[in-house]
C-alpha cells in the first residue's frame, strides 16, 4: 500500500529522504549542519525537514547499522517515533558511546 507523506524543506539545503536501494525498507535521512557529539553526549541532529503524516500512520526513526558499529554513535530513543500531529523539524537523537568526539558532517547520512 502506498502512502503519501509531504515533506517540506525548512532549509533549502535539506536533503529529502531517498531509499539508497529498492528494496530497502527504510529510507536514508541526512544532516542539514556540522556537528559535534562529545564522549558520553546526547545531542538532537537537525534535518531541516518536516512531515505531515496522515492520520493512523507513524514514521519510524532507526539507526544505520554501519555508522552505530563504526563509530559508536546510537539514536537514544530507537525507534524513535514521529506521531501524526507533529510538524516541526525533524531531529535525530543521537548518543556518542564512544571515548572521543565524533564529528557528523552536513549531508551525512545519520538514520
Amino acid at each position: 500500500e502506498f502512502v503519501s507523506v509531504k515533506i517540506t524543506k525548512l532549509n533549502p539545503e535539506a536533503i529529502i529522504p531517498q531509499y539508497a536501494h529498492p528494496t530497502d525498507a527504510g529510507a536514508d535521512i541526512c544532516a542539514i549542519e556540522e556537528t559535534t557529539i562529545m564522549p558520553g553526549e546526547t545531542k538532537i541532529v537537525k534535518t531541516g525537514l518536516a512531515v505531515a503524516i496522515p492520520v493512523g500512520y507513524e514514521i519510524q526513526v532507526r539507526p544505520r547499522s554501519g555508522l552505530s558499529l563504526k563509530s559508536g554513535l546510537r539514536i537514544a530513543n530507537a525507534p524513535g517515533t514521529i506521531d501524526t500531529d507533529y510538524r516541526g523539524e525533524i531531529g535525530i537523537i543521537m548518543t556518542n558511546t564512544k571515548d572521543i568526539p565524533y564529528v557528523i558532517d552536513k549531508g551525512m547520512k545519520i538514520a
